[in-house]
């Protein structure tokens, strides 16, 4: 809800720093245009994007490359920043007011009672002993007992109105259900929690604005504990065939593949392309977000966020970022 419209969304080092995705509709800015004029329109927002995927093809970009409408695009850029970034790929929405969750759940009850005092927020929940509990938990969230794919009920609570419907229960099938019957019935976004990969390739650019997956998120903690370099943060992206990744360089020019190296004389494996550096000098209060071009050079302690559209060569970026044996 923070980064809006954003199918996907990640954020890196302390918030500094994120990468969305958009999808490229009619009425953004920079539709038909090379990626060069990006900074015409945003010149005083330093971003960079990193990938492009059109259907099943995947493209490193270059300033030359045209954005086409339908394009999965994949942004970097300082957090604070990325709306900016955003309405030059798409029209932006209004921001959310009203919110309706499907799913008395732990999950949702974690959602409404984060949003109880900044939205307004209804929940269902067809359990009504679940409901009179969840109920018991909130203080300024409507709990009604029902089923979210009941046409009377959401018509009755002025679906239409809603900015944003989330269906979180555990049932795929419920989910996806619910969340076409609310945007058939008028809700601006519906978001449905999906845990089949086949359901969400399904889903994916239809009805449903966002199809989240639980596993992604719970793979990516599992994979900072497995990686063989200073990995400090991995998220699936794209349902899981590509990966954002943060490493830290550590080590000297002797021992480093990367520190003291400008960026266009690193050899990156095919499909990778690193799109910031997070740098934090002892006397800031705060870390530097610095977008990478082609002249820009690494030092040690640099975070280094890269993605990765193919993620079968992430070994071969981890090796990249370990140290020789040499470095004490």
């Amino acid at each position: 809800m923070r980064i809006p419209r954003a199918p996907e969304g990640v954020e890196f080092r302390g918030r500094t720093a994120g990468v969305v995705v958009v999808r490229a509709v009619r009425g953004g800015l920079l539709i038909g245009h090379p990626l060069k004029e990006l900074r015409k329109h945003i010149p005083h927002v330093d971003a960079r994007i990193v990938a492009i995927y059109r259907g099943d093809q995947s493209i490193i970009p270059d300033g030359d490359t045209v954005i086409m409408q339908g394009d999965e695009v994949f942004c970097l850029a300082p957090t604070d920043r990325i709306r900016e970034v955003m309405r030059e790929l798409r029209k932006m929405d209004k921001p959310v007011r009203r919110v309706m969750i499907a799913g008395g759940g732990n999950i949702g009850v974690r959602l409404a009672r984060a949003l109880e005092n900044d939205y307004q927020v209804k929940v269902i929940e067809h359990n009504k002993r679940r409901a009179e509990f969840v109920a018991s938990q909130l203080n300024n969230v409507l709990v009604l007992q029902g089923d979210a794919t009941d046409e009377e009920l959401l018509e009755s609570e002025r679906i239409e109105e809603m900015d944003l419907f989330l269906a979180l229960t555990n049932d795929d099938e419920n989910n996806i259900m619910s969340a076409l019957l609310a945007k058939r019935m008028g809700a601006r976004r519906v978001v449905a929690l999906i845990n089949r990969r086949a359901y969400a390739d399904l889903v994916q650019g239809g009805q449903i604005d966002i199809a989240l997956s639980p596993a992604q998120a719970t793979i990516g903690k599992l994979l900072q504990h497995i990686r063989r370099a200073d990995v400090v943060a991995v998220h699936s992206l794209r349902r899981g065939a590509a990966e954002a990744l943060e490493l830290v360089a550590h080590g000297d020019e002797r021992t480093s593949k990367v520190i003291g190296k400008r960026v266009d004389q690193i050899t990156l494996p095919r499909d990778t392309t690193i799109g910031a550096i997070v740098r934090r000098r002892d006397d800031a209060e705060r870390a530097e977000v610095i977008m990478a071009h082609h002249d820009t050079v690494i030092e040690s302690g640099d975070h280094v966020v890269m993605f990765v559209a193919n993620k079968r060569v992430v070994p071969k970026v981890e090796k990249l970022f370990q140290v020789g044996f040499s470095f004490i």
